[in-house]
Formats: C-alpha cells, sequence, structure tokens
C-alpha cells in the first residue's frame, strides 16, 4: 500500500523550498531553489514542478502525492491571488492557486506565508496542543500568524495580522510595501543588515562585517558574527531585539495570547535576540499581562519549518 504524501511549498521573496511530507511530519525530500521573481511567474511553476517531478521519481518511498500546500507572501487564503506582495516582482493578482493546479495537476491550497507558519506550529511544532498564539516569522521580512481559539484568524481577505506592516517610526526607513517605518524594515534579515550598516557608518570599531556589500551580506553572516562577539552585530540584533520587543507589548494587548513563538533564519542567534526582545517586551506589557507570556524559538525552525507549515494546509485540503 502506498503511502500518501503532501507537497509543502514554502514561497520566499528570495528562496522557495519544497518538500514531500507524511502525515506524521517526516519530510521525505527536499528542494531549495532562488525564487527568481524578476522572470514570469510560468517560469517559477514550471521550475517548482520540475522540483516536485525529481523527488518523486527519486525517493525511495512507495508514496502516493494527493496535494500541494503553498505558503507565499500576501496571498488572498479565499481566492488565491497574490495581492500586492512587497518582497516579490511579480504584478499584484497572479492568480497562484489556480495557475498551480494547472501546472502541477494536483489540487492546490494556498494561503499567506506567516498563517501557514502559524499552521505548522499548530500541528507539528511548538503551539501543539495551544489555542491562543502568535507566530513571527523573520526571514526576508517579517511575516505573522495569529491562532485565537483554536482557529487560525483571517479576517476579511485572510490577510489579517500583517504586523510586519505595523508603523514603528513614523518617518522610518523605506518599506517595499511603499510605507515608512514599517516593522520589517527593522525586524527581519533585510532590516537588521540595514541597522548593521547604519551602525557601522556611526562607530569607528573593528568589525568582520565593514567590508561586505550590502549584496554580499546576509542574516546568516551577521549572526555568526554576533555569535562570534563581534561588537557591530552584538548591537545590532541588541536594536533589533528592542524594537521587536516593543511591538511584541503591542500585539500581546490585542490578542492576549499564550505564547508568542518566533521562528525563521534570525532567530539562529538565540538568546542574542530572545533577551533584548523579552526584557522590552515585559517592560512594555500591560501590568496584567506581565510575566505570563511565553516567548520563545520554534522547535521546527530551519530549512524546514515553513515546509511543513504547507505541508499542514496541504493535509487539511486533503482531509476536509
Amino acid at each position: 500500500m502506498k503511502t500518501k504524501v503532501v507537497v509543502g511549498v514554502d514561497l520566499g521573496g528570495t528562496n522557495t523550498k519544497v518538500g514531500l511530507v507524511d502525515r506524521y511530519g517526516e519530510v521525505l525530500a527536499f528542494r531549495r531553489f532562488k525564487t527568481d521573481s524578476h522572470l514570469p511567474f510560468a517560469d517559477f511553476l514550471q521550475r517548482l514542478k520540475g522540483h516536485i517531478d525529481e523527488m518523486v521519481e527519486t525517493t525511495t518511498e512507495d508514496i502516493e502525492v494527493v496535494s500541494v500546500g503553498i505558503g507565499a507572501p500576501n496571498v488572498n487564503h479565499f481566492t488565491g491571488e497574490i495581492v500586492d506582495p512587497a518582497n516579490l516582482e511579480w504584478p499584484s493578482g497572479v492568480k497562484l492557486t489556480e495557475l498551480a493546479e494547472a501546472e502541477i495537476g494536483l489540487p492546490v491550497r494556498a494561503t499567506n506565508d506567516a498563517n501557514v507558519a502559524a499552521l505548522g506550529e499548530m500541528e507539528f511544532g511548538a503551539g501543539k496542543g495551544m489555542k491562543n498564539f502568535v507566530v513571527l516569522t523573520l526571514g526576508t521580512g517579517l511575516g505573522s500568524g495569529v491562532v485565537v481559539d483554536g482557529k487560525l484568524l483571517l479576517g476579511q481577505d485572510g490577510l489579517a495580522a500583517e504586523i510586519g506592516h505595523v508603523n514603528v517610526r513614523p518617518d522610518g526607513r523605506n518599506c517595499n510595501c511603499g510605507l515608512k517605518g514599517c516593522l520589517e524594515t527593522y525586524v527581519s534579515a533585510t532590516g537588521i543588515k540595514r541597522t548593521v550598516y547604519k551602525l557601522l557608518a556611526d562607530r569607528q570599531v573593528d568589525s568582520r562585517l565593514r567590508n561586505l556589500s550590502f549584496n554580499e551580506l546576509t542574516g546568516e553572516m551577521i549572526t555568526e558574527a554576533a555569535l562570534a562577539g563581534d561588537a557591530i552585530a552584538a548591537e545590532a540584533f541588541i536594536y533589533t531585539g528592542e524594537i521587536l520587543g516593543t511591538k511584541l507589548a503591542d500585539i500581546v494587548a490585542y490578542f492576549n495570547p499564550e505564547a508568542i513563538i518566533l521562528s525563521g533564519g534570525l532567530t539562529r542567534a538565540g538568546s542574542l535576540l530572545l533577551q533584548p526582545s523579552r526584557k522590552m517586551m515585559e517592560e512594555r506589557l500591560f501590568k496584567a499581562f506581565r510575566g505570563r507570556i511565553k516567548l520563545e524559538i520554534s522547535p521546527v525552525t530551519g530549512s524546514n519549518d515553513a515546509v511543513l507549515g504547507a505541508a499542514a494546509l496541504a493535509w487539511q485540503e486533503y482531509e476536509n
């Protein structure tokens, strides 16, 4: 008897990750490739289909693929269209679900990438057993998913809780969405890169990051430098964490969650990010919430975390 599996797709601003996932959350095969959203969307779908076919052909398991789940920025949960994506170059209104089904030949369900992250935590991660929690994904941008009373908070268009685009500084950094001062321009891989370059301009201290161009520098490099004791990188994480912590206090006031779960590449910095975030959050919390909110890093953070979330969406589609 064949093992039923689904395809989980994490469509990101820089990279796309895709995996074959069984009902227990085991990733049987995994691929990662450049999204290259400057190319036509049809080109992306052809490459995605090619990776799926390769995984199916090369896996040693006897499998049947039954559904596809996709998490992507700014997807309308109900129509499956990508709407004004800040970190993708495709035009608004791309019919993601419809076009992906036609190309791949399987049922496809798509939703906002951070909604997918929340589903993954609820099904396979730190949110298992919780009814009220918030997930923030700290990648190229900042995504967010909210679970209230055991259900994903969707809103009118399935775009509820766009926390990455709440305002931090009214006349702050330019955001790809067209606004100024959005949270993700400070708290994301792109945001911390901008912070590093501001600190390098303001501080005449040695740093392993000083001679790297903006395009060469990555969030991973900043994390590695901070963990190795680089003063600029460490200060960048403190600054980032304090801004994040201030907004976490607001999130608690809005949603009264049991926990806030952080995922994505920046969380590999561990306590370098968590400590200033938690400290600032507690200082800014309404008194009734102090000392009661768990702030933790997702146990499934890594290459497969968002893929697992997309797989959870695919299993929902198949089983319901």
